[in-house]
C-alpha cells in the first residue's frame, strides 16, 4: 500500500450471489490506476458485470492529498511527526462508520428508556460498542475511540439527569467521569493495535 496513487473498484450486484466485491489497486503513476481500471471493467464484463460509476474513483494519496473509504475504515496518508517528510498510510473510523455507532448508541440512550435502570441501558450497550471496537481497533483509531467514549458518557448522563429530572447542562459536572466508570461500560480507549507500516511519499 505504499503507492502513490490509488484507484478503487466497487462492484454490487441485486442478488444474493455473488456477493459485492470490493477491491482496491495501489498504483505507483495515475496512468497506471487509469489502464488498471480499465483492464478490471473488461474482466467484469467478461462476466456480466460492471464496476459502479458512483463508487469507481482514482485517489491521489501523495503526501496526505487525498483519502478514501473502504469497508468502514477511511485510508489517508498521515506524515510522521517524529521523521518530517516521512508519510504513513493510516486508517482510522469512516465519518460513516462513525455516524452509524453515534446512532446505535443515541437509540439506546433515547429519552424512552429513561423507566429503564442505568445498569440495563449500559448491559444493552456494552455489546454493541465492543463489536464496533473489536472491528476498528486494528490501525489508528485513538482519537476517534475517545470520541465515541466521550459520546456514550455525555448519552447516559443526559440520560441520567431526565430520570432525576435535571434540567440544563448540569450533567456534566453531576455525572462525571468517576460516576461515568462506576457503571461499568464497555470504553474503547487503550484498545487500539498499531500494525505496522512502511515509510512513502
Amino acid at each position: 500500500m505504499s503507492g502513490d496513487v490509488h484507484a478503487g473498484f466497487c462492484e454490487r450486484r441485486r442478488v444474493r450471489f455473488p456477493p459485492a466485491t470490493h477491491l482496491v489497486v495501489v498504483c505507483s503513476t495515475r496512468q497506471q490506476a487509469i489502464d488498471g481500471q480499465q483492464r478490471a471493467a473488461m474482466v467484469l464484463a467478461g462476466i456480466g458485470l460492471s464496476l459502479s460509476p458512483e463508487k469507481t474513483r482514482i485517489v491521489a494519496l501523495t503526501r496526505g492529498k487525498e483519502g478514501f473509504d473502504f469497508l468502514g475504515f477511511h485510508m489517508r496518508k498521515v506524515e510522521s511527526w517524529k521523521w518530517r517528510g516521512k508519510w504513513y498510510l493510516q486508517r482510522w473510523p469512516s465519518a460513516r462508520a462513525m455516524g452509524s455507532i453515534r446512532a446505535k448508541i443515541r437509540a439506546l440512550t433515547d429519552r424512552r428508556h429513561v423507566g429503564l435502570a442505568l445498569s440495563v441501558v449500559v448491559e444493552r450497550l456494552n455489546p454493541v460498542i465492543r463489536g464496533w471496537g473489536n472491528y476498528f481497533r486494528v490501525g489508528n483509531s485513538a482519537r476517534k475511540f475517545h470520541q465515541i467514549d466521550s459520546y456514550v458518557h455525555e448519552r447516559l448522563a443526559i440520560l441520567a439527569a431526565n430520570k432525576h429530572q435535571r434540567s440544563g447542562r448540569r450533567w456534566a459536572s453531576d455525572y462525571n467521569l468517576a460516576w461515568f466508570q462506576r457503571l461499568n461500560v464497555h470504553t474503547l480507549a487503550g484498545s487500539v493495535r498499531y500494525g505496522s507500516a512502511n515509510a512513502s511519499r
